[in-house]
């Protein structure tokens, strides 16, 4: 078993029902057992302003399957939950899903690059991700808390 990290967003269609739903389909993955889920939080948009305030939450698995299978379990679960994907890259959604870290695993293909090519940025992910492995770090060895104390989470709230 692997030990996997995702992060999950929502700004649509109900943003707490969203991430339910997520977290059940998760959960019906076949080799793969949900180990921890993060408080919700609400953040601002990372991208355009002129949207919904995000929900984010960090999700600890312990997995089976191949990076690309949980790539392709988790885009079909964002997809059944109503996910339209567009140029727009950082636009609203129903259902984000983002594998951040798949154990120690290096990965750079055109479907997926491991550990997620931006985290070290987005303090919406390493916080709620930190809550539930306090310890973590990217493959190299730096630690996340490192990275996040560098950011700025004042604008990041628990979702009421």
């Amino acid at each position: 078993m692997t030990r996997v990290y995702l992060a999950l967003g929502s700004n649509l269609a109900d943003p707490l029902h969203q991430v339910h739903d997520a977290l059940d389909a998760l959960d019906k993955l076949p080799s793969t057992q949900r180990i921890a889920t993060s408080s919700f939080y609400r953040t601002p948009p990372y991208g355009p302003p002129d949207q919904p305030d995000f929900l984010n939450a960090a999700v600890a698995l312990n997995t089976q399957l191949t990076p690309e299978a949980l790539l392709d379990a988790t885009q079909r679960i964002e997809l059944e939950q109503g996910r339209v994907r567009k140029k727009d890259r950082w636009g609203p959604r129903t259902l984000d899903i983002d594998i951040m870290l798949f154990g120690h695993l290096r990965l750079n293909t055109p479907r997926l690059i491991l550990p997620h090519y931006d985290m070290h940025n987005r303090a919406f992910m390493l916080l709620p991700l930190l809550e539930i492995a306090p310890d973590a770090a990217l493959p190299d060895g730096q630690r996340l808390n490192d990275l996040l104390a560098e950011l700025d989470t004042s604008a990041i709230r628990r979702w009421a």
